[in-house]
């Protein structure tokens, strides 16, 4: 089964899908559209992703991820709020959301599983152009900015300010969540 829409956003033609069992030897999943305002001031980078997330077509769905809480202590975002409303407070804050990649083979939701010849990142270059007003980039984890900086960085005019900060995810344990929420309140010194 495979599920694809075209989505247009700002100039973005994003192919969004969660799982294609094409014929091929290595499907590709591809990631969302950027969450993004009129006028960003940070953009927060994941890497892809995961099963979860693809699944809920939402970013960091996997209720376990520390992203939306964390979200909720810096910008008083209630977890009740739906989705939407939840992408649009913090879009109306000054935050984008979104992956460095566009599409790549993940078998799970797994980092480490990211098959490095099937990667294909997001047109950063356009992004930049369309948002001049995003002052700092911050990773969500280290394959995020690996990936950035080995297929991204060297497409770039001029390199934006760059903080990997811890991930987010379920899999990374050896922060709590207060000790990552205290890495995370960098954020607000932009927003």
């Amino acid at each position: 089964m495979t599920r694809i829409t075209a989505t247009h956003t700002a100039g973005f033609d994003i192919r969004v899908s969660f799982i294609s069992n094409m014929s091929s030897a290595k499907p590709l999943s591809y990631s969302f559209p950027p969450v993004v305002g009129s006028k960003p001031k940070v953009l927060i980078l994941g890497s892809m992703p995961g099963v979860a997330s693809l699944e809920a077509q939402q970013y960091y769905a996997h209720p376990r991820n520390a992203f939306w809480p964390i979200m909720a202590a810096l910008f008083e975002i209630n977890l009740d709020w739906s989705y939407q409303t939840r992408c649009q407070y913090l879009a109306d804050k000054g935050v984008a959301v979104w992956d460095v990649l566009k599409a790549c083979h993940r078998p799970g939701s797994l980092d480490q599983h990211i098959d490095p010849a099937s990667i294909e990142a997001n047109d950063f270059e356009q992004f930049f152009s369309v948002y001049p007003t995003i002052e700092a980039v911050f990773f969500n984890g280290g394959k995020s900015q690996q990936v950035f900086q080995r297929h991204v960085l060297p497409n770039l005019p001029q390199s934006p300010s760059m903080t990997r900060l811890p991930s987010t995810s379920p899999a990374h344990a050896s922060l709590n969540f207060n000790q990552k929420l205290d890495a995370w309140k960098v954020i607000k010194l932009y927003c």
